[in-house]
């Protein structure tokens, strides 16, 4: 479904990749009333923690990721590029932009759905600085 990828060589990253292609929920804390975290949160973690220890690698499956995850994976891809390259993750959420393929998101309580094209063209707002602006 998701096309080939070549693996990392870290087990964990790859397993954390794999959840993340197939997401389809974009949550980065705790969801509900207990604050739970899914597990695709926990996989995104796993991701960010892994540009700490192999960045080539990490770099490697979130760009894969951004090619060919689900409209809720992609995101978490663009996201984990402003950690690391903020010019790449303003590129891939400007490609993003024209992508309207729905997800759910999640912020503590308030469950919403979401096109991919609106919440790229919300991180670029939110990400925007005085330059651009002008």
């Amino acid at each position: 479904m998701f096309g080939m990828r070549k693996k990392s060589g870290d087990p964990e990253l790859d397993v954390a990749v794999r959840e993340l292609a197939g997401a389809d929920t974009v949550a980065f804390g705790g969801v509900g009333f207990a604050g739970t975290l899914l597990p695709v949160t926990e996989a995104y973690r796993r991701v960010e923690e892994a540009f700490a220890r192999r960045p080539r690698q990490a770099r490697e499956q979130v760009d894969w990721l951004l090619r060919h995850g689900s409209p809720a994976g992609r995101a978490y891809a663009a996201a984990l590029l402003e950690q690391v390259d903020p010019a790449a993750a303003r590129d891939a959420w400007t490609i993003l932009r024209d992508e309207d393929d729905e997800f759910t998101t999640f912020t503590g309580c308030t469950m919403a759905t979401t096109t991919l094209s609106g919440y790229a063209a919300d991180r670029l707002a939110a990400h925007r600085t005085d330059g651009d602006a002008r």
